[in-house]
């Protein structure tokens, strides 16, 4: 067993360095750093708890909002980690945003407009299920547009989620890697299972195919735009145990770096008396 990470530092070992390149190999989307599944579900615990507590200042303190950006390529664990992690929080405060193919309005516009008119209002928390980076992925491998085109949007990326950013929002971004074994596994196992059939498309072979394809797109993808307001996060994502803790580590550092408090409290008229 490789040396334990501590807990507090799960985030910065898992974080890309601006500027850094990646290399997104198969054997690292095993890894758990150290960590047991005993461990991993207690330490998970014990984080829902606290981000609970932290969602309800934030909503309280009204000035700050938080933004989580969740990627993965098809049978990565997007919607599974939205529900192990993610019931955390108060529903009527966080709110799951997932992106398709952009539909008629949404092509009427410039390509970040869908994505923008959906940023969490301060005091609340969004996730975005799928997101803007869809433009420098599926829109690259599919080569749905030039190259020309794709490659201007890491800094039209980046400079929208500094304005995010400037304005009180603080953002989490996490890729969800998965191997290519386990993807395998967990096509199997959603055509053998048939509440889990509805989830496979055909479609999703083709993609496939192109995984050195997709697997290049993502790490450009990290080094281009992770930065020092708005990181990625690489997420062993083989073991779902895993990566539960690990999401809900990075989520509760964001939530602890922002400078929540309470509001005071209003002044009371003299002699109010509740009866």
């Amino acid at each position: 067993m490789s040396a334990r990470v501590s807990r507090r530092d799960i985030p910065a070992t898992l974080r890309v360095r601006p500027g850094s390149r990646v290399a997104l190999r198969d054997a690292n989307a095993r890894a758990s750093h150290g960590w047991t599944e005993e461990e991993a579900d207690r330490a998970l615990e014990e984080n829902l708890r606290r981000l609970g507590e932290l969602q309800y200042k934030l909503f309280a303190d009204q000035r700050h909002a938080v933004l989580v950006v969740l990627q993965a390529i098809d049978g990565g664990g997007k919607d599974s980690t939205i529900r192990h992690v993610f019931r955390a929080f108060n529903p009527q405060g966080c709110h799951v945003i997932g992106f398709k193919v952009p539909n008629t309005e949404e092509r009427a516009h410039d390509y970040l407009w869908r994505v923008h008119r959906h940023a969490p209002p301060r005091g609340e928390v969004t996730v975005f299920n799928r997101s803007h980076y869809e433009d420098v992925l599926v829109v690259r491998v599919d080569e749905l547009v030039p190259p020309a085109v794709w490659r201007r949007r890491y800094d039209h990326i980046n400079d929208f989620e500094r304005l995010l950013a400037d304005c009180g929002t603080r953002i989490v971004k996490l890729f969800l890697q998965i191997s290519r074994d386990e993807q395998k596994e967990r096509f199997e196992e959603r055509l053998a299972e048939p509440k889990k059939q509805w989830k496979f498309d055909p479609a999703d072979l083709g993609k496939r195919a192109r995984w050195n394809a997709y697997r290049r797109a993502y790490e450009d993808m990290l080094r281009r735009c992770s930065t020092d307001v708005a990181p990625w996060h690489v997420i062993p994502a083989d073991r779902k145990w895993f990566r539960n803790f690990a999401v809900s580590q990075i989520l509760l550092e964001a939530f602890e770096a922002l400078p929540l408090r309470f509001p005071r409290a209003k002044p009371m008229p003299k002699g109010l008396r509740i009866v």
